[in-house]
């Protein structure tokens, strides 16, 4: 959730006693060694106000929201107040950032108030980002600009929508930053299924401290695969659990077009979720080698490159893994090959899950010979004639139940015959395929979205924030990028691309 540091925005909701406030907090890291984090309180901000509570994710973690918008409520959402049962640390990481490892970085404007079971039954950290200093800041100022954190909002909602694993946060205000100029602030409260990252692991590799490493992975087993502890090799089946997820995830970032900008091995999450945003981005005309991330300078982490990426990163772990594979495997030259074939499973599990994707989104419900083929040639002819990747994908559902249909994709391409001739080998794939019309449409409907959070149109809303002190676009926004599926009337501002005057060509960190 967003928070404001100017006269408050909260409505009159006091009668909601404040003794509703009841955030049953578990402090599981903290019964870690203290070397795993250091304990700190956020630095208070001057009149905290409300930008946005995120109800749904409230009632998941079984909160009451009235109480959560409550002064009070807003008090300990900005960090203003300790919620009684919370612990605040700041994790210890390390990380390659940009291929360039640092051996200490850890939460420099975070704090992890502790975890809340869910009514999912999972456990999931509830973390402030901006919420002042820490031991590990750097020089920083523990502050987030107001601009990347409503990027981030936005951009976690519209995943979590899209069904892509995301932390989803509320937002408040914050104290004012400094960065080229004096700018509003604002405190995220970021919820995860945890805060462990590859960098976390790499942090006691670097040190030597393979107790550190093992009580790590035993942490991170409990947590998030808890059958990997009755296995006979519990940290190679966990590494495998690791390497999954992160290799469907990555494979439903391409699939949307969505640009992660600084996959970091402290940007990529045990727990297979999209976090750190960033400098994130979502294709407009399909390029592989597209980068906006004003910070990439070398295009490390282009749209195409990004499975490369998470290979390298999961590398990392691995490596930071190995004493305690071979271990288990009772050599070293065993534990070497456990995590080579871990390694080997990343890109059978990314190509399996992109091309099951792929498939989904041209209408091609029956396995067939060729069909990734297809689809890769599809997009070759896209990246050639600068066809919009979302609108591309979602007009071929009207094409697929009728040719009449494909002229809105035609439109899309420089050269229209170049979709013509790709079409005609689709239409003899789509007769072959006995899937019944209304579940290809649908199937088809939901495998591609209509709206996406396009890059000029958050840029407008953050404009308005700053400028302005304007939020309605940013509601605006967050109810077209909640429902990425529907066909709405008025939806046209969300569907259509950005003209050139309008185009956004870099995206920033904010920190």
């Amino acid at each position: 959730m967003p928070l404001h540091d100017e006269a408050s925005t909260i409505h009159d909701i006091s009668s909601a006693a404040s003794d509703a406030l009841r955030i049953p907090f578990s402090n599981t890291y903290t019964a870690l060694p203290d070397r795993f984090y250091a304990k700190t309180r956020a630095t208070p901000v001057a009149a905290p106000s409300l930008i946005r509570l995120n109800e749904p994710l409230a009632a998941l973690l079984g909160l009451d929201a009235r109480a959560l918008a409550t002064p009070e409520g807003v008090e300990v959402l900005s960090g203003n107040r300790v919620a009684e049962g919370s612990e605040p640390i700041a994790l210890a990481y390390a990380g390659h950032q940009f291929g360039h490892f640092v051996p200490q970085l850890g939460d420099g404007r975070a704090l992890l108030l502790g975890e809340v079971i869910a009514a999912d039954g999972l456990l999931y950290d509830i973390q402030l980002k901006g919420s002042g200093p820490t031991p590990f800041s750097r020089r920083g100022d523990g502050r987030a600009a107001l601009g990347p954190v409503l990027r981030e909002y936005i951009l976690s909602e519209a995943m979590a929508a899209l069904g892509v694993p995301t932390t989803p946060a509320p937002v408040t205000t914050g104290q004012k930053v400094v960065r080229e100029t004096v700018l509003p602030g604002a405190v995220f409260t970021r919820v995860a299924a945890s805060h462990l990252r590859v960098g976390t692991f790499q942090f006691f590799a670097a040190r030597s401290d393979i107790e550190g490493t093992r009580l790590l992975a035993d942490y991170a087993i409990a947590r998030h695969d808890p059958e990997a502890a009755q296995a006979e090799h519990r940290y190679r089946a966990f590494l495998d659990g690791v390497i999954a997820r992160q290799a469907r995830l990555v494979a439903q970032w391409m699939l949307l077009g969505f640009i992660h900008g600084v996959m970091n091995t402290d940007n990529t999450s045990i727990s297979g979720e999209t976090i750190d945003y960033g400098p994130c981005a979502f294709l407009e005309a399909y390029d592989p080698a597209k980068v906006y991330s004003s910070i990439d300078q070398q295009g490390r982490y282009a749209y195409g490159n990004q499975p490369n990426a998470m290979q390298w990163n999961l590398t990392r772990l691995a490596e930071s893994l190995l004493p305690l594979l071979e271990a288990e495997s009772g050599s070293e030259a065993a534990g070497m090959t456990s995590a080579k074939e871990a390694l080997a499973g990343f890109a059978t599990t990314f190509h399996e899950a992109l091309h099951a994707g792929l498939r989904r989104k041209l209408g091609l419900l029956t396995h067939r010979e060729g069909d990734e083929a297809l689809a890769l040639d599809l997009l070759d002819r896209m990246a050639a004639n600068r066809a919009d990747f979302t609108l591309t994908f979602r007009s071929l559902r009207d094409a697929a139940a009728s040719p009449a249909g494909g002229a809105a994709v035609r439109a899309l391409f420089a050269d229209p015959t170049a979709y013509d001739t790709w079409a005609i080998a689709w239409r003899q794939h789509l007769d072959q395929d006995p899937t019944a019309p209304e579940l290809r449409a649908e199937t088809m409907r939901l495998a591609n979205p209509a709206v996406i959070p396009r890059n000029h149109l958050v840029q407008a809303v953050i404009d308005a924030a700053i400028l302005r002190d304007d939020f309605r676009p940013f509601e605006d926004l967050l109810e077209a990028v909640t429902h990425p599926f529907e066909d709405r009337p008025g939806l046209d501002l969300y569907t259509t691309p950005a003209r050139p005057e309008e185009s956004v060509i870099a995206t920033f960190c904010g920190t």
